[in-house]
Protein backbone atom coordinates (compact mmCIF):
# COMPACT_ATOMS: atom_id res chain seq x y z
CA UNK A 1 0.00 0.00 0.00
CA UNK A 2 1.61 3.53 -0.86
CA UNK A 3 0.61 6.21 1.90
CA UNK A 4 -1.43 8.91 -0.31
CA UNK A 5 -1.44 11.53 3.19
CA UNK A 6 -3.15 12.58 6.34
CA UNK A 7 -6.47 14.54 5.84
CA UNK A 8 -9.31 15.86 7.26
CA UNK A 9 -12.46 14.72 6.55
CA UNK A 10 -14.93 17.72 6.01
CA UNK A 11 -17.66 18.59 7.19
CA UNK A 12 -16.72 16.49 10.73
CA UNK A 13 -13.63 17.78 10.66
CA UNK A 14 -11.99 14.10 11.55
CA UNK A 15 -8.62 13.62 10.04
CA UNK A 16 -8.28 10.33 8.82
CA UNK A 17 -5.26 8.54 6.56
CA UNK A 18 -5.46 7.54 3.25
CA UNK A 19 -4.06 4.36 1.73
CA UNK A 20 -3.67 3.17 -1.77
CA UNK A 21 -2.91 -0.35 -3.49
CA UNK A 22 0.17 0.18 -5.50
CA UNK A 23 -0.65 -2.19 -8.17
CA UNK A 24 -4.03 -3.35 -9.94
CA UNK A 25 -7.29 -1.33 -9.35
CA UNK A 26 -5.53 1.24 -6.65
CA UNK A 27 -8.61 0.95 -4.23
CA UNK A 28 -8.48 3.22 -1.74
CA UNK A 29 -8.38 2.39 2.16
CA UNK A 30 -9.91 5.57 3.85
CA UNK A 31 -8.96 5.08 7.94
CA UNK A 32 -10.01 8.04 9.99
CA UNK A 33 -7.61 8.52 12.94
CA UNK A 34 -7.33 10.70 15.82
CA UNK A 35 -5.79 14.29 15.91
CA UNK A 36 -2.62 13.36 17.45
CA UNK A 37 -1.72 10.52 15.18
CA UNK A 38 -2.75 12.62 12.08
CA UNK A 39 -0.12 15.59 13.78
CA UNK A 40 2.36 12.80 13.91
CA UNK A 41 2.14 11.29 10.90
CA UNK A 42 2.17 14.30 8.77
CA UNK A 43 5.07 15.79 11.13
CA UNK A 44 7.03 12.34 9.81
CA UNK A 45 5.74 12.87 6.11
CA UNK A 46 7.22 16.49 6.21
CA UNK A 47 10.78 15.73 7.84
CA UNK A 48 9.69 17.84 10.67
CA UNK A 49 12.49 17.08 14.03
CA UNK A 50 10.63 18.27 17.13
CA UNK A 51 12.37 19.62 19.97
CA UNK A 52 11.77 16.16 22.21
CA UNK A 53 10.93 12.59 20.68
CA UNK A 54 7.14 11.99 20.16
CA UNK A 55 5.74 9.19 20.99
CA UNK A 56 6.69 7.60 18.03
CA UNK A 57 9.72 8.87 17.71
CA UNK A 58 10.54 7.26 21.40
CA UNK A 59 8.90 3.71 20.85
CA UNK A 60 11.06 3.85 17.52
CA UNK A 61 14.22 4.61 19.81
CA UNK A 62 13.05 2.32 21.93
CA UNK A 63 13.04 -0.83 19.73
CA UNK A 64 16.30 0.38 18.44
CA UNK A 65 18.06 0.05 21.90
CA UNK A 66 16.89 -2.97 22.09
CA UNK A 67 17.65 -4.39 18.57
CA UNK A 68 14.73 -4.58 17.19
CA UNK A 69 13.63 -3.03 13.79
CA UNK A 70 10.35 -2.44 12.07
CA UNK A 71 9.98 -4.65 8.78
CA UNK A 72 6.71 -4.18 7.70
CA UNK A 73 2.99 -2.88 8.73
CA UNK A 74 -0.02 -4.86 8.01
CA UNK A 75 -3.43 -3.16 8.42
CA UNK A 76 -5.23 -7.22 9.13
CA UNK A 77 -8.65 -6.29 9.56
CA UNK A 78 -12.05 -4.10 10.81
CA UNK A 79 -14.51 -5.32 13.28
CA UNK A 80 -17.31 -2.80 14.20
CA UNK A 81 -15.79 -0.02 12.39
CA UNK A 82 -12.62 -0.08 14.27
CA UNK A 83 -9.48 -0.77 11.95
CA UNK A 84 -6.52 -3.18 13.30
CA UNK A 85 -2.64 -3.73 12.25
CA UNK A 86 0.12 -5.67 12.99
CA UNK A 87 4.00 -4.60 13.45
CA UNK A 88 5.77 -7.35 12.35
CA UNK A 89 9.29 -6.56 13.97
CA UNK A 90 12.63 -8.10 13.58
CA UNK A 91 14.23 -8.90 16.68
CA UNK A 92 17.18 -10.88 17.86
CA UNK A 93 15.27 -13.72 18.98
CA UNK A 94 13.50 -13.95 15.37
CA UNK A 95 10.37 -12.34 14.09
CA UNK A 96 7.44 -10.75 16.33
CA UNK A 97 3.91 -9.85 15.45
CA UNK A 98 2.73 -7.06 17.55
CA UNK A 99 -1.01 -5.75 17.67
CA UNK A 100 -1.31 -2.26 17.27
CA UNK A 101 -3.88 0.77 15.54
CA UNK A 102 -3.16 1.66 11.86
CA UNK A 103 -2.44 5.10 13.14
CA UNK A 104 0.10 4.36 15.16
CA UNK A 105 1.43 1.52 12.86
CA UNK A 106 1.31 3.92 10.10
CA UNK A 107 3.45 6.74 12.11
CA UNK A 108 6.18 4.37 12.82
CA UNK A 109 6.26 3.04 9.18
CA UNK A 110 6.85 6.67 7.74
CA UNK A 111 9.78 7.29 10.40
CA UNK A 112 11.56 4.10 9.56
CA UNK A 113 10.21 4.07 5.78
CA UNK A 114 8.88 0.62 6.84
CA UNK A 115 6.66 -1.10 3.64
CA UNK A 116 2.96 -0.78 4.30
CA UNK A 117 0.52 -3.40 3.61
CA UNK A 118 -3.23 -4.50 4.17
CA UNK A 119 -4.64 -8.07 3.97
CA UNK A 120 -6.75 -8.38 0.76
CA UNK A 121 -9.21 -9.63 1.93
CA UNK A 122 -9.97 -6.34 3.94
CA UNK A 123 -9.12 -4.34 0.94
CA UNK A 124 -11.59 -6.68 -0.92
CA UNK A 125 -14.02 -5.48 1.75
CA UNK A 126 -13.86 -2.26 2.44
CA UNK A 127 -11.98 -0.36 -0.38
CA UNK A 128 -13.02 1.91 -2.26
CA UNK A 129 -12.53 2.70 -6.13
CA UNK A 130 -10.83 5.60 -7.21
CA UNK A 131 -12.60 8.33 -8.61
CA UNK A 132 -12.41 9.00 -12.07
CA UNK A 133 -9.63 10.99 -13.21
CA UNK A 134 -10.73 14.63 -14.64
CA UNK A 135 -7.72 14.25 -17.19
CA UNK A 136 -9.06 10.69 -18.50
CA UNK A 137 -12.72 12.08 -19.72
CA UNK A 138 -11.06 15.28 -20.78
CA UNK A 139 -8.68 13.24 -23.12
CA UNK A 140 -11.18 11.31 -24.25
CA UNK A 141 -13.63 14.23 -25.54
CA UNK A 142 -10.59 15.56 -26.99
CA UNK A 143 -10.41 12.08 -28.88
CA UNK A 144 -13.78 11.76 -30.18
CA UNK A 145 -13.76 15.81 -31.10
CA UNK A 146 -10.61 14.42 -33.46
CA UNK A 147 -12.63 12.12 -34.72
CA UNK A 148 -15.49 14.11 -35.36
CA UNK A 149 -13.42 17.01 -37.04
CA UNK A 150 -12.10 13.96 -39.56
CA UNK A 151 -15.11 12.58 -41.03
CA UNK A 152 -16.99 15.62 -40.94
CA UNK A 153 -17.67 17.07 -44.38
CA UNK A 154 -19.94 20.74 -45.45
CA UNK A 155 -22.63 18.32 -46.69
CA UNK A 156 -22.98 17.43 -42.96
CA UNK A 157 -24.29 21.10 -42.13
CA UNK A 158 -26.55 21.50 -45.34
CA UNK A 159 -30.35 21.88 -44.25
Amino acid sequence: MELVGVRVEIPANTPMVLLREQQGRHRLLPIYIGSPEATSIHYALEGVVPPRPLTHDLFLSTLESLGATLDKVVVTEVREHTFYAELHLDTAEGPKIVSSRPSDAIALAVRCEAPLFANDDLVDEVGQEPPPDPEDDAAEIIDEFHDFIESVTPDDFAS
